[in-house]
């Protein structure tokens, strides 16, 4: 796998600020606004790029399935990323030299999973490099990438520790950067998608020593907002409502909002009755207490796999000549949600629809689904007869008897002994 930089036969560049010319998380900012000031490549010159190096990352696994799907960080003229066998690299970023290389799997089996990036923090005197790699989460000096000793277990933290309960046989690890917050970094996870996954709970920690500082739990435990919207200790043994996507912080505000997936199972929730506060959720914490300040559900008792399947943007709209500081969250259905920041209040009407019940077993769908009215969404949501193949009429008559059996009668059609339709999709993003 390869690392290409990219370069424009265009005049020398004009001075930039430190701060324009960085991109120093995965989304461009902590506010997620993936925009650039850079405009030394635009409109006129962009058809004369050339790459300008490229640094190969010699770890493609022996079945030739790897990937890079890390966004690389720049700061102060390093590039920071990740390869596919999840080794942490630092380049010179205008001539793509390596500067250091850090393997997580040196002395311990290697773990095999996608891996979003990495997380930048400093203090002026120090500057750590935070990324994950199976279950640990590891703190990196900037300088060297070696583990800095004082954070965790001599450089690393156990992203399974203080859940709760006894999750060695589940997934726990995560595949997104976590987010940086004054001396906090605020990590969510990714967790198993079947019975027994382990709890999504956010923590953040100290960016010093590896301490938890705060948890939220986003399956409620008794005294907790939304412990009534589970069966009775429905926390002891519920998995998922976790935040494997992202994080978006408001440093102003001092806000953090995290964007959850699916309670477990995905696709059965006969063990899980109720709407199932927090999954499927746009929540806003204290992003240094971890207190919840509002909340949103964009999926009621999912049993669709509907997770939150990006961080939410942060942006500033004008209505009526004034302007308001908004949070816009995508979904994998194709809508978008927006709200006021600070308060979560809709900026544009959402409705409770009537959804479908369940023919299941022991199923109880829950009657309503939030549809925003405004904007319209951005993925076809609905799918026909009509619209089905007709270029091979054989086939054809195979295709629409078997349409017909399956449900197809709503975008919340919940799961069926004879099949559903799922339109759009749930893997992956938006």
């Amino acid at each position: 796998m390869v690392l290409l930089a990219i370069a424009c036969a265009a005049p020398a560049p004009r001075p930039t600020t430190s701060t324009n010319a960085d991109w120093a998380t995965t989304g461009g900012d902590a506010g997620n606004s993936r925009y650039s000031y850079l405009d030394q490549i635009d409109r006129l010159n962009v058809a004369k790029l050339r790459v300008a190096w490229t640094y190969h990352t010699a770890d493609v696994s022996p079945g030739g399935h790897s990937q890079i799907q890390a966004t690389p960080i720049i700061v102060d003229g390093v590039l920071y990323s990740t390869t596919p066998a999840l080794n942490v690299i630092a380049l010179r970023a205008d001539n793509g030299a390596e500067i250091w290389r850090f393997d997580p799997f040196a002395n311990r089996e290697r773990a095999t999973h996608v891996n979003r990036g990495v997380a930048f923090w400093s203090d002026g005197a120090q500057r750590r490099v935070f990324f994950t790699a199976g279950r640990r989460l590891y703190s990196l000096d900037a300088a060297n990438g070696q583990p800095d000793r004082s954070f965790g277990d001599s450089g690393s933290i156990d992203l399974s520790a203080g859940l709760g309960r006894d999750v060695s046989n589940a997934d726990v690890l995560a595949t997104s950067p976590g987010a940086v917050f004054q001396d906090l970094l605020i990590q969510g996870t990714r967790v198993g998608e079947s019975e027994g996954s382990a709890p999504g709970d956010i923590r953040a920690y100290d960016v010093h020593t590896g301490r938890i500082r705060w948890t939220f739990h986003t399956i409620p435990r008794p005294g907790e907002y939304g412990y009534d919207t589970w069966p009775a200790d429905a926390w002891r043994t519920a998995g998922g409502a976790n935040s494997w996507a992202g994080l978006t912080v408001d440093a102003a505000r001092g806000i953090v909002f995290i964007p959850t997936g699916s309670a477990t199972p995905d696709f059965y929730g006969g063990a899980r009755h109720g709407r199932n506060l927090f999954s499927s959720s746009l929540l806003a914490l204290d992003a240094r207490s971890g207190q919840r300040l509002w909340h949103f559900q964009t999926v009621h008792h999912d049993l669709w796999d509907r997770d939150l399947p990006t961080a939410p943007n942060l942006l500033t709209i004008t209505r009526d000549r004034k302007l308001i500081n908004a949070v816009a969250q995508i979904t994998k259905s194709g809508f978008v949600f927006l709200f006021e920041r600070q308060t979560g209040a809709p900026l544009f009407p959402i409705e409770e629809r009537p959804a479908p019940p369940s023919d299941l077993r022991g199923e109880r769908a829950w009657p309503t689904q939030p549809i925003p009215t405004k904007p319209a969404p951005f993925a076809r949501q609905s799918i026909s007869e009509a619209t089905l193949n007709t270029l091979n009429p054989a086939a054809r008559t195979a295709l629409v008897q078997r349409f017909s059996n399956l449900r197809h009668d709503d975008l919340f059609a919940p799961p069926s002994e004879n099949g559903i339709v799922v339109l759009p999709g749930f893997d992956g993003g938006g």
